[in-house]
């Protein structure tokens, strides 16, 4: 659970993300929606537990409505269970939602990579290529290589130029990321997932379409392998 005793408040008037100029602050249900997301991807809100509203509202200065706006949100990302006079639930994934959002990350990353290996310009090759070596660099270090890990399958898709592809894979990883065994925590598959991403490399470079689209999907048959293990 959370340590609500060192979490601060959250003012009506703040963005909690920061950032600098003269943006207008965000509606406070989404600045509530985002904490509660990041809790939950650090596991300071686990899988399976009960989202104390009142006592985090109490923590954090604010009333009820926007911490029940916030939940909504996340309820439609899939990140938190509503039942029904029980109230919200960190959302807990079965081996077969892992498998399907698996699956579904494979076709559409797949397709993605095909389209790249094709179309994609020599900056945006560049781009990609620039992604691989910062993995390379962080093989020893599974927090960054998770996190740029990240960006390069994001950046695929943005090439790609399906925006619709894009948002679907988007709310796909945070379901991911609820996965107690991530695939990525298993020993030795940081390692494996680099020489996937290679073969891919090998394949956007080379312009094969084929190569690239079934080099992406076993690179998802892997990660599942992995995280079912």
């Amino acid at each position: 659970m959370v340590d609500l005793a060192t979490a601060s408040p959250i003012p009506a008037s703040a963005n909690i993300a920061g950032g600098q100029g003269m943006l207008a602050p965000t509606a406070l249900y989404e600045q509530v929606a985002e904490r509660l997301r990041q809790q939950i991807f650090a596991r300071e809100l686990e899988p399976g537990c009960w989202i104390d509203e009142l006592k985090l509202c109490a923590q954090w200065g604010i009333s009820r409505t926007p911490m029940r706006e916030a939940l909504k949100v996340l309820a439609v990302e899939g990140l938190v269970t509503m039942k029904v006079r029980r109230g919200a639930y960190v959302t807990e994934m079965s081996q077969d939602d892992v498998a399907q959002v698996y699956h579904l990350l494979a076709l559409l990353e797949s397709d993605a990579a095909a389209q790249v290996a094709t179309c994609a310009t020599t900056a945006q090759h560049a781009r990609l290529g620039e992604l691989h070596l910062q993995l390379e660099a962080q093989v020893d270090s599974r927090d960054a290589f998770f996190a740029t890990n990240e960006r390069f399958h994001m950046a695929l898709l943005d090439i790609a130029g399906n925006r619709w592809a894009v948002q679907v894979v988007q709310d796909l990883r945070k379901m991911m990321k609820l996965n107690r065994h991530h695939s990525l925590f298993k020993q030795g598959r940081l390692e494996d997932s680099l020489a996937e991403h290679r073969a891919l490399m090998q394949a956007l470079s080379a312009r094969d379409a084929e190569a690239a689209r079934q080099t992406m999907q076993a690179h998802f048959r892997s990660g599942l392998e992995a995280a079912a293990g």
